[in-house]
């Protein structure tokens, strides 16, 4: 029978259970004092190197995360020599409606590797719990990185708030964008700009490639001089096309980061985002709870009296 123990889950998954493993990020997913205890146990190991992949919905990115898959496994990692021994692939798919879990699209374009041993897939959602996605998928990174995968890919569902917040977590970001875009390129080339480490343009048998590289070369220029000009790639996922050249821009990125001495610098400010956003939620919650029981109740009465003013109810609400 599966152990409930987080510190035995990491055994086991450590040697090869990967019920041990879905069960740590059901953890992580679902919040409580388990999570706690998996995040706790995650963070005395190193964090894995994360690629995030990120773009509008509809612009092939589960099948170019399928494709980018075997691509690494096959070309020997990042120094050409070692290839990679396993994968895990995080996808933030949207949150079902009826089970409040992952709807699971992703693993299901996912074929070619869903059944691969070297391949681990999980679909992610917020599941309503602490923090939501923007704690639970760095956690989950992190519970990865404890049972010995070296590197995560993250593909998330579209290129709203979060899945920027998702994607600034990744040690590489990817953003895709197809040809014929237009206006939802335009509106989200601020958030595309922020994060985005390499460009692709996928479907690029499509027309109007061209236009697309030409937008983004602009875009590129008006955001001013930086030590790292993102480079763009041209795919077409569903037949293979751009996927080596691709790989090889992610492996010049690595390598440039770690030679710029970027790296560690980069993990460090993620760090804080990250415990800024822990500590947020922490309050948060604190207030929800606040905010429920016979004090709050008697704040609100002082309040509808005119006995205080919204400031002092809350100074006393704190401070009990």
């Amino acid at each position: 029978m599966i152990s409930r123990d987080p510190k035995q889950l990491f055994i086991e998954a450590r040697s090869g259970s990967r019920v041990a493993l879905a069960r740590l990020l059901t953890y992580v997913e679902s919040g409580g004092a388990l999570h706690r205890q998996t995040v706790a146990e995650a963070y005395q190991s190193t964090s894995p190197y994360v690629i995030g992949i990120t773009g509008p919905p509809g612009a092939g990115k589960s099948t170019l995360t399928d494709r980018l898959i075997g691509e690494a496994l096959s070309v020997g990692g990042f120094d050409g020599q070692h290839p990679f021994e396993t994968i895990a692939i995080l996808a933030v798919d949207p949150t079902s409606p009826f089970t409040g879990g992952a709807i699971l699209g992703d693993r299901v374009r996912m074929q070619e590797h869903a059944t691969d041993d070297r391949v681990f897939i999980r679909s992610m959602a917020t599941r309503g719990h602490l923090g939501g996605l923007s704690l639970a998928v760095p956690d989950a990174i992190r519970v990865l990185g404890a049972v010995g995968f070296s590197v995560v890919l993250v593909e998330t569902v579209g290129v709203g708030q979060m899945e920027v917040e998702i994607a600034s977590a990744a040690d590489t970001t990817i953003v895709v964008t197809i040809p014929g875009a237009g206006d939802s390129m335009q509106a989200n080339k601020a958030g595309l700009l922020e994060v985005a480490d390499l460009f692709v343009v996928n479907k690029a048998d499509r027309p109007d490639v061209a236009s697309v590289r030409r937008d983004l070369e602009q875009m590129l220029d008006l955001g001013g001089e930086r030590a790292w000009r993102p480079t763009i790639t041209d795919t077409v996922a569903t037949d293979g096309r751009g996927l080596s050249e691709l790989w090889s821009a992610i492996t010049a990125h690595r390598l440039f980061i770690e030679r710029d001495d970027t790296f560690m610098e980069r993990r460090r400010m993620r760090t804080r985002v990250e415990l800024q956003r822990v500590l947020s939620a922490v309050v948060a919650n604190r207030v929800r709870e606040l905010a429920n029981g016979e004090a709050y109740e008697a704040q609100v009465a002082r309040l509808v009296s005119g006995e205080c003013d919204p400031y002092t109810a809350a100074d006393v609400l704190l401070q009990s």
